[in-house]
């Protein structure tokens, strides 16, 4: 304000004052003898109160939604289960590729993969995307929409794992009380097979090139496929949601105490739903809405499909209570293999092959080795706080930004090569 406005305007206020019939009671600030506030005049330049470090005096756009938060317990919205047709086009049924004549190996299981898939167009990536221990493959449900929302071309194929989701296997010693085998190298194994049933069921001359992405236990066993190199050159990279090595081993120690604070069952899917969003466990009511379903499993019209899948913990109880709805996977009965999903893992996540990102929900979770290996550039990391464990469900807008940019970085179809000298010198072109 110049020396000129501020003589005016102290003119303006002492007769103001001095007008008796003045109305100190107008609210609105209509009086035509009363100043309008002055807007407060900031410097771009100025001190930290005015950067992004307080959240206060940044207004996010909204498009961008810089400051968002996860989505909790919408007011006046349904609760009801979305169903998967939402976010893919299709399910598969797999089946392990038939054995050969001359194998002498024992008969293997009767294994037959579920997965959700959304097929990529023309020279797109395929995103073969793997849950966590206890969920499924509608984990990346919302999740695959926003890729494709930002890369169309993209495909996404979310494997249920053996002994989760609709998964089922027979063999003829397995009894409703005996675990599925979920060791890593049986997954990893599960994994590659039904990459490879799905190219075969699908007619798809070649396989696409792939980005693996899991989380949680699913960031093991893409790390263990990396690291064994089933999928040669057509793997692009691997991207790993919020498990590391170090505070994974820490958090075992605790998983038990966790298990026995969940409910035993649920009266009804919705129920379910609104539990994960209440306790935070999933933040986001639309992910939720898709996901949840396929944790439960109905033991009122229980299937000898379902029976197949191993119950859920506190089923009887859970009865007793008139709560049908149970656990489909048996979380504590997984205790033998916790350890062996995790030893190792920051190693093996260096050492493999490929392109590499680690989505954290915190740089606390960070281990010595690789806080080092951030150090050296290795692989990129980023950090969403705002996210709980489900990072890829708490805030799959941000989680599939971050795969995009990590596929874009890593898609060598856009690497131009310069000419070979060779090819110069028969074109007779100067060298």
């Amino acid at each position: 304000m110049s020396d000129l406005q501020r003589k005016w305007a102290k003119a303006k206020l002492k007769s103001a004052m001095a007008d008796n019939d003045l109305d100190e009671a107008d609210e609105d600030g209509q009086s035509g003898d009363q100043l309008p506030d002055l807007p407060e005049i900031i410097d771009d330049d100025s001190s930290s109160a005015s950067s992004a470090s307080s959240t206060g005096t940044v207004i996010p756009s909204p498009s961008q939604r810089l400051f968002a938060r996860p989505e909790g317990v919408p007011r006046g919205r349904s609760l009801e289960p979305i169903p998967w047709t939402t976010y893919f086009e299709r399910e598969l049924f797999l089946k392990p590729p038939p054995r050969k004549a001359d194998d002498a190996a024992p008969p293997p299981e009767d294994i037959t993969y579920h997965a959700y898939l959304t097929s990529p167009v023309g020279k797109g990536p395929l995103f073969v995307m793997h849950h966590g221990a206890g969920s499924s493959g509608l984990s990346f449900a919302v999740l695959s929409s926003e890729i494709r929302k930002r890369l169309p071309s993209a495909g996404i194929l979310a494997l249920d794992a053996r002994g989760h989701g609709s998964t089922t296997t027979t063999t003829s010693s397995t009894s409703k009380d005996t675990a599925p085998d979920l060791s890593l190298t049986t997954l990893s194994t599960d994994l590659s097979t039904a990459i490879t049933a799905t190219r075969r069921q699908m007619s798809w001359p070649d396989l696409p090139p792939v980005v693996l992405v899991g989380h949680s236990l699913g960031g093991a066993v893409v790390t263990e496929l990396a690291r064994r190199g089933d999928l040669g050159s057509s793997l692009l990279g691997y991207a790993v949601l919020d498990v590391v090595e170090g505070s994974a081993m820490d958090a075992l120690q605790s998983m038990q105490t966790y298990l026995s604070t969940r409910p035993a069952g649920f009266a009804s899917v919705r129920e379910g739903i609104e539990w994960h969003v209440r306790s935070r466990t999933i933040r986001n009511a639309v992910s939720a809405r898709t996901s949840v379903p396929g944790l439960l499993v109905d033991t009122t019209a229980a299937t000898g499909q379902e029976e197949d899948h191993g119950g859920g913990v506190g089923e009887e109880e859970g009865r007793r209570k008139g709560k049908p709805w149970v656990w489909r996977t048996d979380l504590a009965a997984t205790q033998p293999f916790w350890e062996g999903w995790f030893v190792g893992l920051s190693r093996k996540f260096l050492e493999a092959r490929g392109g590499k990102m680690l989505l954290l929900a915190g740089t606390d979770r960070l281990d010595t080795e690789l806080t080092i290996g951030q150090m050296q550039g290795k692989y990129a990391l980023q950090v969403f706080p705002e996210a709980g464990h489900f990072i890829h469900e708490d805030l799959p807008e941000k989680t599939a930004i971050a795969l995009v940019d990590f596929y874009r970085r890593n898609d060598r179809s856009a690497l131009v090569l310069p000419p070979k000298v060779a090819d110069m010198l028969a074109q007779g072109r100067k060298v």
